[in-house]
């Protein structure tokens, strides 16, 4: 890795002006930028109504069972 504040005298691509010749890429510092991958969506709604439907049927199946079992013991 290279150093973020390499001596002037010695900072590799300069022209003999001391400018960096065109297309080059100064040391310490990145290419490109951004992220290397697209970052898979965030839930909006972890609570959402699939989950709210599921837990209140099985809930409702729950009372149902009881009240048979309570009804044939």
């Amino acid at each position: 890795m290279a150093t973020p504040d390499p001596d002037p005298l010695h900072t590799p691509g300069l022209n003999a002006d001391h400018t960096l010749k065109g297309g080059d890429t100064p040391p310490a510092e990145g290419g490109i930028s951004g992220i290397s991958h697209p970052e898979p969506p965030e839930l909006r709604h972890p609570w959402g109504p699939r989950l709210l439907i599921t837990l209140t049927v099985v809930l409702l199946c729950l009372v149902i069972a009881a009240v048979v079992l309570g009804l044939v013991l």
